[in-house]
């Protein structure tokens, strides 16, 4: 399973994101995928999964099927997502 945050530079919510980013790390020793929905990977990443809100923390099974996504602020807790990671 991997985890993807969709989430764009220069917002107002980019600090919250960097800061549960940094957390995440901190508590669990995993690295989250961070992805920038305004490059060519995230703009068809964002179709395939129908995503138009950011952040959004998507989590993925091996074979790219979507078992979880939460959208918006506040983010997820880090133990609902660590299941996924």
């Amino acid at each position: 399973m991997r985890v993807v945050v969709l989430s764009k530079d220069n917002t107002d919510y980019a600090r919250t994101v960097t800061d549960y980013l940094r957390d995440f790390k901190r508590f669990t020793g995993h690295d989250l995928t961070i992805m920038d929905p305004e490059t060519p990977d995230g703009v068809s990443f964002c179709q395939a999964y129908d995503i138009l809100e950011f952040p959004t923390v998507v989590a993925l099974s091996d074979a790219g099927v979507l078992l979880m996504q939460w959208r918006g602020i506040p983010l997820p807790t880090i133990s609902e997502v660590s299941y996924y990671v």
